[in-house]
């Protein structure tokens, strides 16, 4: 029987926790452990059902921080909201390093949200066997993605790369694996556009569950001229969309205003 619009299945909303000094929305307002911590309590309250940490930016272009130094930015705050938050709300850390994903785990973290789909570091895959890995689509890393080649047919392309990974992780031994289509790695605005067009037909294709990052990105600054912290109407107009492609996550950073659209969107149904 189908379901009534009302009965939708709603996406899960990944707060993001960027603890580093250079993210490229939100660097430095989380810098210190109990600031944090207290954000990611927040987040949660306010309806989000993971929290996402991060210590080392990914914008375009960022620099390379190295292990340790992730470790000692995340390890702390991990701990903290393992400590603090409301049962059933995940931890994910957000890294491409074995290393840093390992102490994440042993720390709380339950999901490792890799933007490079194990490429940089294929021995994260191994570590992340037995909690979520999420691959992401890079290709470069993060200071190099935008020089890397244009695709011949960006959905396509993507579809068949991140296939690519999800076998590499089966053949690791990871077992609940998810995909997220990179978008703003290494694509320009047409690019983008056309993923975020195709993303349910991609996620059949794939057959796995998809989370997908828009939140206050560059391509929202492009369509609308607005800066990074007046892009919540633009990110709103794209997290409706993605409602109604079905998608299974939603990684953002302003939750309370996004439960809104995403319980409205979900009432209603594709347009």
């Amino acid at each position: 029987m189908a379901m009534h619009a009302a009965e939708r299945a709603k996406p899960i909303l990944v707060g993001v926790l960027n603890v580093t000094p250079d993210s490229f929305s939100d660097g430095g307002r989380h810098s210190g452990v109990d600031a944090a911590v207290a954000a990611g309590v927040a987040m949660a309250t306010a309806g989000a059902g993971w929290i996402d940490v991060g210590g080392e930016s990914t914008r375009p272009g960022a620099s390379v921080v190295d292990a340790r130094a992730e470790i000692e930015r995340v390890v702390p705050v991990i701990k903290g909201l393992a400590a603090q938050l409301p049962a059933g709300i995940r931890i994910s850390i957000d890294t491409y390093k074995s290393e840093t994903a390992a102490a994440a785990i042993r720390a709380g973290a339950t999901v490792v949200n890799d933007v490079s789909g194990g490429k940089l570091d294929p021995a994260i895959l191994h570590v992340a066997r037995g909690v979520t890995i999420v691959l992401g689509h890079m290709r470069g890393t993060p200071a190099t993605m935008m020089e890397q080649p244009r695709f011949s047919d960006v959905v396509s392309d993507v579809t068949d790369e991140l296939r690519d990974a999800i076998r590499a992780a089966e053949r690791a031994g990871c077992r609940d694996i998810w995909w997220d289509p990179g978008i703003g790695f290494g694509k320009d605005l047409r690019e983008n556009l056309a993923l975020l067009g195709k993303i349910g037909e991609m996620r059949a294709a794939l057959g796995c569950p998809v989370m997908v990052g828009v939140s206050r990105k560059r391509f929202i600054g492009e369509l609308t001229g607005r800066p990074v912290e007046n892009r919540v109407f633009g990110t709103a107009a794209a997290v409706a969309h993605l409602v109604w492609s079905g998608v299974d996550a939603l990684r953002i950073h302003d939750v309370p205003e996004m439960l809104d659209v995403v319980a409205v969107a979900s009432a209603l149904g594709r347009p």
